[in-house]
């Protein structure tokens, strides 16, 4: 009899750490959702932003032509970016597009002193902070779901559920410098 009660006792253990490790290999991996998400918003904010600087640069330096297409085809490519890989490859295009954008810019003194085009400029130096916030936001909960799948013996668990690795959101050296505008 007591060989029956240990034994139950044992699986009723074996059972709620099979719980216990499930949920939270589900709550890491919701974690990680949420903060793709995060990026995905802010990135938007910015592909937002940027018509606008376009329009307002277009406006006082009309015959830029091949910078204003270049930052058009840039921020297509990063809307259109699938994998990570894409991701930061596109949006170290767009901002190397940018930096291109804003040094035409500086060749404009009525419009380094547009109001709207310094609100604009703020609003994307804003938003480049939060993308880099929500990036180490996100790689760091990736780290975490990343661990927890190579870790005996949440691995078996993880492996037998179909859970699977993340890619990190590592923008290229040159995306992480925040581009300099001088007036």
């Amino acid at each position: 009899m007591e060989l029956l009660w240990a034994l139950v006792i044992v699986i009723a253990l074996i059972g709620l750490w099979l719980i216990l490790t499930y949920n939270g290999l589900i709550r890491s991996r919701t974690r990680v959702d949420e903060a793709w998400s995060d990026i995905e918003v802010q990135m938007k904010r910015r592909y937002d932003l940027i018509p606008n600087i376009v329009s307002t640069v277009k406006g006082y330096a009309g015959h830029e032509d091949s910078v204003f297409t270049k930052v058009t085809q840039a921020r297509a490519m990063a809307m259109g970016a699938g994998t990570m890989k894409e991701h930061a490859a596109a949006e170290n295009m767009l901002s190397e597009t940018l930096k291109s954008l804003f040094a035409v810019s500086e060749n404009y003194p009525a419009l380094q002193a547009s109001q709207n085009f310094l609100q604009l400029q703020h609003e994307l130096t804003d938003a480049e902070d939060k993308i880099q916030a929500a990036r180490r936001f996100y790689n760091t909960n990736t780290r975490d779901l990343n661990i927890k799948l190579q870790v005996f013996p949440t691995n078996l668990i993880a492996g037998t559920f179909g859970f699977t690795r993340r890619e990190f959101f590592d923008a290229p050296d040159v995306a992480l410098e925040t581009p300099v505008v001088k007036f």
